[in-house]
């Protein structure tokens, strides 16, 4: 969407950034023309953003993991260094 220019003048005088605005879309609630995010929503966000961190976390321990799927099919899920098509010799 494009920015007027009074948006530029505002977001300089507020030290409102364009990340700060899409999180204000991703996460806000729509009121009209208006979207919003409180401090109730800030923490809600935060908290789903902290509970995806540690299984993030989780799976970067375990090395990636694979999902399979075929069509809207899902197939099998496997972590990612847990396969190898090439045998070593020792």
């Amino acid at each position: 969407m494009a920015k007027t220019r009074h948006i530029h003048q505002r977001m300089n005088q507020r030290a409102i950034t364009s990340q700060m605005l899409e999180i204000v879309k991703m996460f806000g609630i729509d009121d009209g023309d208006k979207t919003y995010l409180n401090c109730k929503g800030i923490d809600a966000a935060l908290d789903e953003l902290n509970k995806l961190s540690k299984q993030m976390q989780k799976m970067r321990n375990r090395g990636g993991i694979v999902l399979v799927e075929s069509g809207d099919a899902e197939i099998t899920t496997y972590a990612l260094d847990s396969y190898s098509r090439t045998k070593t010799v020792h």
